[in-house]
């Protein structure tokens, strides 16, 4: 049985990623690695996943090290990151140092334990583009990256760093910009199940109208449902072409106020939205649209579950 590590295992992208694996009886022994332990039930996966847990630190070396070269992994998921933009505004030296040195640590025990031929995904953001011209739409992968907040300047680093190890020592990195994802399990820290856990308030208390607290809902957002993305990651690990970057994306635009309107439409209710300085991120940009061309191309993958059916399931998970 081909052995798979998971890094940031205890975060709602290794949920679904697991559930994908048992729901196409897949079968692996999975390594899950995380600071913080799962809060679903490891055995659930049982038995066409061998699973296992170790709570781990990415940013200890010898750790690592010594996690690797016991398990020696085929294949790597390396999801684990401080993912937050409005994080990195706030610890912009802890976010950089946190998401560089921990890919760095995993790749290192890699090579220092002659398991270059392991194939890793290195899961990257579309913020790394920056703030673009309309013109400049749809992205695609070949575009000059402008990284305009200190999460996507880690996260560009990480991808040039991956592209030097692939080249340079043949490993078998491939490399993601995924997206704005969501789905169930998420946590409420993010926009998205933000807005859905307060319209749900709004509903449960019986209101037929409120008011939420937003940053700038004018943004426009190419948002893609978690399940489609990690079908994405596990096709990309077993067919991706090394040291390439593929973007994973629903290839459509939509403005937070129009999922908010289409959150509010499904619950019931009538919302309006009031801006919150504070919400606001410094440089945000406003208009993002990617190209799945690429990744259509090398391994016939495309987005295919709809945003309403994304939100309708969010919204099922939370009143469950």
């Amino acid at each position: 049985m081909k052995r798979m590590l998971i890094t940031g295992f205890s975060g709602f992208v290794s949920r679904h990623f697991l559930n994908y694996l048992v729901e196409n009886n897949l079968s692996y022994e999975v390594l899950g690695v995380d600071v913080n332990l799962p809060k679903f039930a490891m055995e659930d996966y049982a038995p066409t996943l061998a699973m296992s847990f170790e709570q781990v630190n990415l940013l200890d070396k010898e750790a690592v090290e010594d996690m690797i070269a016991t398990f020696r992994p085929d294949y790597i998921l390396h999801l684990a990151s401080f993912s937050s933009v409005a994080y990195s505004w706030q610890h912009p030296a802890d976010c950089f140092m946190n998401n560089t040195s921990i890919f760095l640590n995993v790749t290192e025990a890699l090579r220092k334990h002659d398991l270059c031929d392991c194939r890793l995904l290195s899961v990257g953001s579309s913020e790394e583009y920056g703030d673009v011209k309309k013109e400049e739409l749809p992205l695609q992968e070949d575009m000059p990256l402008v990284p305009v907040n200190p999460y996507a300047v880690a996260r560009v680093s990480q991808e040039m760093m991956a592209k030097v190890l692939a080249d340079s020592f043949g490993m078998q990195i491939m490399l993601t910009r995924s997206f704005n994802h969501m789905g169930p399990f998420q946590d409420e820290r993010f926009v998205i199940p933000s807005f859905v856990r307060r319209i749900l308030d709004i509903a449960e208390s019986g209101a037929k109208s409120g008011e939420i607290e937003t940053g700038d809902t004018s943004i426009v957002r190419d948002f893609v449902d978690v399940r489609d993305v990690v079908r994405a990651y596990y096709r990309l690990l077993l067919d991706g072409k090394a040291g390439e970057v593929y973007n994973i994306c629903g290839e459509k635009g939509v403005s937070l106020a129009e999922v908010v309107d289409q959150i509010a439409d499904i619950v019931g209710v009538s919302v309006t939205t009031r801006v919150n300085p504070d919400f606001v991120r410094p440089g945000d940009n406003q208009v993002v649209i990617g190209s799945a061309e690429k990744i259509r191309q090398d391994i016939g993958w495309t987005a295919e579950i709809p945003l309403r059916q994304t939100l309708m399931d969010m919204i099922g998970h939370m009143c469950a």
